[in-house]
């Protein structure tokens, strides 16, 4: 896998110098704030590290964990109907389901939210629909790997699109989370030769990336509610339509395939109002990293289901979820009040920390 590990390494070689490059910047700029601190009388209060899960990231975790469990059930009601179909009925019945415990706040639906679901429930249906498509020619652990790559990419649009650089504890982070999902990937999902299906993977996981910033960009403008049903309706509506291009064959009536929508639409439902009210206040790149422990629920799951995972891949597991309490990490004095707390937290948020 040498162009996986080399693209890995040169990714946090340029995340980690951009951080102390800024840093070092920053510390240019205050030359008075520092002569000044010097020349107080010195006191040196210890700090201490802590770590602290906001509610919405403790929200993010739970949605995680529930994500992860998705997988097993969407595994066994492939064997009745083929994906396009299934995703589609999913979100279906997710969208009706968010639909009916927000009708009434439906009808004050603006343009900006009808533009911002539109846009996330595109994202939605390109990061499943060319997965999928990409899946037919290429293997499931290149798919894997190639898939991973949004985690990358979400630090690197957020600097772009939303202009808030990452932080040095998250960009950190993220190279370890992406660096377990190659593990979890295995030894044959790293190795890449730019074929059609490996093409149209990567503009899932870029896709995927999207919808993160996405909802980022608009989770202060838009009721989560409104949002949420607009998004679900428009990436069921692009999966019934993708049918056609991938000449997928509908499937005859099952009652699992409905009682399995049922149950995904509804934690779909559950998925969606999560993150879009979650990433109101945590950013782009905190969620990636707790949604990196996607695989590692679903192999949770896997395992008490009776399946089992290589050692190597155990190893990616531990590494995401190391890469979470990094990204966590803040370093605090004692003394300091609790206004000083909430004020530096909220700017870290808008630095994308």
């Amino acid at each position: 896998m040498p162009g996986a590990w080399n693209f890995c390494a040169l990714y946090c070689s340029l995340i980690v110098t951009a951080q102390y490059t800024a840093h070092f910047a920053q510390i240019v700029r205050r030359p008075l704030r520092v002569r000044k601190t010097m020349s107080q009388p010195t006191c040196k209060p210890n700090t201490r590290v802590s770590l602290r899960l906001s509610k919405a990231e403790l929200m993010l975790v739970f949605i995680t964990m529930l994500w992860g469990g998705t997988f097993l059930l969407v595994h066994n009601v492939m064997t009745v109907s083929g994906p396009m179909f299934f995703v589609g009925l999913r979100f279906a019945a997710a969208a009706l389901f968010v639909g009916a415990i927000s009708a009434r706040a439906l009808s004050g639906l603006t343009f900006t939210e009808l533009k911002a679901g539109v846009l996330i429930g595109v994202s939605i249906m390109l990061g499943y629909g060319l997965q999928t498509m990409g899946l037919q020619t290429i293997s499931s652990s290149q798919s894997a790997f190639i898939t991973a790559l949004y985690v990358p990419f979400v630090p690197l649009l957020q600097w772009l699109v939303l202009g808030r650089r990452p932080g040095l504890m998250p960009s950190l982070g993220i190279c370890l989370a992406f660096l377990g999902l190659m593990l979890l990937a295995g030894p044959e999902g790293g190795s890449l030769h730019f074929s059609e299906g490996e093409m149209v993977t990567l503009v899932s996981a870029i896709a995927i990336a999207g919808e993160i910033i996405l909802i980022s960009r608009y989770a202060g403008q838009v009721d989560v509610r409104r949002v949420t049903v607009v998004q679900l309706a428009t990436a069921s509506l692009l999966s019934f339509l993708m049918i056609v291009p991938t000449q997928e064959r509908l499937p005859d009536f099952s009652w699992l395939l409905v009682m399995s929508a049922l149950g995904l639409g509804a934690m779909s439902a559950v998925i969606q109002l999560a993150m879009n009210w979650a990433q109101k206040s945590v950013s782009p790149t905190r969620a990636t990293l707790i949604y990196a422990g996607e695989p590692v629920w679903a192999g949770i799951v896997g395992r008490i289901a009776g399946e089992r995972l290589p050692g190597v891949a155990l190893i990616g597991g531990l590494l995401i979820v190391i890469a979470v309490v990094v990204s966590e990490l803040k370093v605090r004095r004692p003394r300091e009040s609790a206004s000083t707390r909430e004020a530096q937290d909220e700017a870290e948020h808008q630095t994308g920390l």
